[in-house]
């Protein structure tokens, strides 16, 4: 799998988001402070609100717009079999007989990507799963709690 094109997309989806946030906090904004919403008695709290709306909705296209940063400057880099893991490896975790593509991402964790008919998934290393595979290297197992039930989990490749 082409990490540097996952990377790319991974970036196009996070700018994706940053546009639409930093659009919905301007149109919050100004609804927030239009003449329209002054308080018409000390009940009427619609302005308050709104303004509650956009700064909630700003904070929020804040952290998009680092998520977007901290991508972008990720150095993209093959890793050996041998190598620790650690932000930007590419992991293959096989469990059940089944494998699961992972991106080690320092932010948007959760973010979903389908890449050559596969979906990757973001972790952070603050993650429950982040945490377990930082520091590991391809070959090591782990114990995954998938669905409540403890399983065993092998790396089965880092790239």
């Amino acid at each position: 799998m082409d990490k540097r094109a996952l990377i790319a997309q991974i970036i196009a989806r996070l700018q994706t988001e940053l546009d639409l946030l930093t659009a919905a906090a301007l149109a919050t904004h100004a609804e927030a402070t239009d003449e329209e919403n002054k308080a018409e008695d000390k009940y009427d709290t619609r302005g308050l609100e709104a303004s509650y709306l956009a700064h909630g909705q700003s904070k929020a296209a804040e952290e998009a717009a680092q998520a977007v940063a901290q991508f972008s400057a990720l150095p993209v880099r093959d890793f050996t079999a041998t190598e620790p893991i650690s932000l930007g490896a590419l992991v293959t975790l096989e469990s059940q007989g089944r494998a699961a593509y992972y991106l080690i991402g320092p932010r948007a964790g959760g973010t979903e990507i389908e890449r050559e008919s596969q979906s990757v998934l973001v972790i952070t290393p603050q993650s429950p799963l982040g945490r377990q595979v930082m520091g590991r290297q391809q070959g090591d197992t782990l114990q995954l709690d998938l669905g409540g039930k403890r399983s065993a989990g092998l790396i089965a490749k880092v790239s």
